[in-house]
Order: structure tokens, then C-alpha cells, then sequence
């Protein structure tokens, strides 16, 4: 949990320090940006191929070399005395995180029972979330009041603590030998539905939410102290959400991930329909937040399940899938900004989470069967035992 709060930091921290950063290394503000545009494409990119690379490699090995690159990069960032520097720290920050969410979640659901999966997978959610309400806003402050420096240095400490915890606690068992190194009832058909309902989601929640803090001033009028209010609202409403998904996925597998994806729909469309009105808009604004964490949790414990493989390489399939979709939803919502205007940004992520909800739900028949052939074979190889169990017991006789 700490070193996905520290991962999730890592990543957001630019987008409060532009100016300050922009100021030290006397570069334009869109540069600084691309820190992030960057770090998202080097974490599509880069999660299957890395997963692949390391298949074979025991999962504390693993963590341990990703957690001493996040302390490497850094170290490295907190030292940059020029843009270049900078920007290579942050795509070994990517790389690393991107390898770290396909294999931390096998690795933590694997050291619990299988009933408490969806709790776990809640748990690690709850703490990347914490960083949009705690790790970016204190970093924030921390980095206007004594320079950008200090806060990405703090990172490098945080991850050595994840590193050293990691390293002398976790178990260094084979891979494949893991509890969860396998689908519980695979089936090609709803990973793929559930893989692309993700990517799907993402374009159509960072079509919107990139331009978040423009919408709340432009159009719902609201001043910049009280965007930055809102902003820890909505912060709070990811964090509750990731919690309450969390505590229901064991029980409600199925329903919460449709009941996630509809509920950011809802906001989305809420907002560029009634975002004028502020009242409105505040209440739009903490279901697109309940929502966001949720998506990415129920996506992760449905491709745990339904995985046609190794959980691993499918988890990293996801991941690389929804990070380029918070690329493409970027993309087209500055696309869409000069032609229809911010509101249309909000509609168009709308319409995008509506088609993911339909392809979810879509899927659901698959899931229904494949559940029953899970079930009848199961019931059939318990027959067979029974079978062989009773000629044997005969020819004792």
C-alpha cells in the first residue's frame, strides 16, 4: 500500500509544481507537461513487455528491483539540474510502476484467502487514491514553500521503506507456483470484453477530468479557492468509492463493476448537462469521484478471475490498456476543447463510458457461461474421482 501511494505520487506530483518547476529549470510549462504525458505513455507501452520479461523471476526479486528503481529515479529527479535529466527519471519511474501494478496485485491477493481478493485489491486502491488527497497536495505546498526538490526526494525515501519491508518480509516462492498466478475460471471472451470496457472507461473519464479545473471555473463559475476545495472533494469521493468497491466485490463480482462504470457515466453526463448550476455540479462532480478508483479495482479483479493465462501478464494487459486510454481520452478532450467547448469534452466522455457500460453488460451472458462450464466441470471431474476412487477400492477387495 505504501509504495502504490508513493508510485501514484510520483506520477500526479508534476501537475502541481508546472509553474514552480517550469521557473527553476527555465523551460515552457508545456514541457513540463509532457512529465506526465510521458509517464502515461511509458506505462502502456512498457507493461507487457516488461511483464513478459520477468515471468520467470521470483515476485520479491521483483518488487524489490522495482521499488530500487523508484528510489534511483528519484534521486536522480531531485538532483536534475537541467530538463533532459528529468525527463529520463520520470520514464524509469513509469517503466517501474508499470511492471509494479501487474505484479503486486497476484503478489498481495495471492498472501490472503480467495474470498477476501476483492477486500485486498480495495485495500491497495485505497492507497493509490490517498495520494490525489494527501501525497499530491502536500507535495504541492511542500514543493512551493521550499522548491520542487524536496518533495521528489521525500519519494526516493518513502520507496526505500517499501524496499526494505519487501524485501526481508516477502516470501521468494516461483511465480507460476503462486496462489494466484492463474485465472480462477478462465475464459478468453470476458477478458477481452472486461480489458476493452476498461480502456473504454478511462478515454471517456480523462476525456473529461484533464479539464476538470476549467470546467469548474468556466462553467460552474466557481472561484479558485473554491476549485481547490472541490478538487479535495473530489479526492475524498475516490477514496470512499475505491473502499465501498473494495468491501463489495467479493460478494457482488458481477454487479459492481457495471454499477461503477454506469455511475461515472452518470457523472459525466450530469456535469455537461446541469454543471452550470452549482449545486449540481458539486453533486455530478462526487459520483465521477465515487466512481473513477472503482473502474480500475473491479476491472483488475475481474481480469484476476477471468484471465485465460498467467494473472500477471493479463493484469499488465490492463494496465497498458488503461493507461493508453487516459493518453487517447487527453487527446481527444484538447481536440474537442476549441470546437465544442469544454462541456462538449464532458459529453463526449459521457457517450465513451455509456458504450463501456454496454460492453460490460454485453459480456455478462459470456460470464454466466463460462461460469456454468466452470461449474459443470468441476462437478464432473468430482464424479470421475469418485468413480476411479470406488474401481480402486474394488480391486483392493
Amino acid at each position: 500500500m505504501l509504495a502504490a501511494f508513493t508510485f501514484n505520487t510520483a506520477e500526479s506530483l508534476p501537475i502541481g509544481l508546472l509553474d514552480v518547476i517550469s521557473e527553476s529549470l527555465r523551460v515552457p510549462r508545456a514541457a513540463v507537461g509532457l512529465l506526465v504525458t510521458g509517464y502515461g505513455l511509458a506505462v502502456a507501452a512498457g507493461s507487457v513487455p516488461l511483464a513478459h520479461a520477468v515471468r520467470a523471476v521470483p515476485r520479491r526479486h521483483v518488487l524489490t528491483g522495482l521499488l530500487a528503481a523508484l528510489v534511483a529515479s528519484a534521486l536522480i529527479a531531485a538532483a536534475a539540474r537541467s530538463y533532459w535529466p528529468l525527463l529520463g527519471a520520470r520514464l524509469l519511474t513509469a517503466l517501474a510502476q508499470a511492471l509494479f501494478w501487474a505484479v503486486t496485485g497476484p503478489v498481495a491477493v495471492g498472501l490472503c484467502a480467495p474470498e477476501a481478493r476483492g477486500r485486498v485489491l480495495g485495500a491497495l486502491s485505497v492507497a493509490g487514491s490517498l495520494a490525489l488527497v494527501l501525497g499530491v497536495p502536500a507535495g504541492t505546498w511542500l514543493g512551493r514553500a521550499s522548491g520542487w526538490r524536496l518533495p521528489v526526494a521525500l519519494l526516493a525515501v518513502l520507496g526505500l521503506v517499501s524496499l526494505v519491508t519487501v524485501a526481508l518480509a516477502l516470501p521468494a516462492s516461483r511465480p507460476a507456483e503462486e496462489p494466484a498466478a492463474y485465472g480462477a475460471a478462465p475464459d478468453v471472451r470476458r477478458f477481452r470484453t472486461v480489458v476493452a470496457a476498461g480502456a473504454l472507461a478511462a478515454t471517456g473519464a480523462f476525456a473529461g477530468y484533464t479539464y476538470l479545473v476549467v470546467f469548474l471555473g468556466e462553467v460552474s463559475g466557481f472561484a479558485p479557492g473554491a476549485v481547490g476545495v472541490l478538487l479535495v472533494v473530489f479526492g475524498g469521493a475516490c477514496l470512499a468509492g475505491a473502499g465501498v468497491a473494495g468491501a463489495l466485490l467479493d460478494r457482488f463480482a458481477r454487479g459492481v463493476p457495471v454499477a461503477a462504470v454506469a455511475t461515472q457515466a452518470v457523472g459525466l453526463l450530469g456535469l455537461s448537462a446541469a454543471g452550470a448550476e452549482p449545486v449540481a455540479a458539486v453533486v455530478f462532480l462526487v459520483l465521477l469521484g465515487g466512481a473513477l478508483g472503482p473502474v480500475f479495482t473491479a476491472t483488475q479483479h475481474a481480469v484476476l478471475r477471468c484471465a485465460p493465462g498467467r494473472t500477471d501478464l493479463a493484469l499488465a494487459v490492463n494496465s497498458g490498456c488503461y493507461h493508453a486510454g487516459i493518453a487517447a481520452g487527453a487527446a481527444l478532450g484538447a481536440l474537442l476543447l476549441p470546437l465544442a467547448g469544454v462541456r462538449g469534452a464532458f459529453l463526449l466522455g459521457g457517450l465513451l463510458t455509456t458504450v463501456a457500460c454496454a460492453v460490460l453488460c454485453g459480456g455478462a451472458p459470456a460470464l454466466r457461461r463460462s461460469a456454468v462450464r466452470h461449474e459443470y466441470g468441476r462437478r464432473a471431474r468430482r464424479r470421475s474421482h469418485r468413480r476411479y476412487g470406488a474401481e480402486e477400492r474394488r480391486d483392493a477387495v
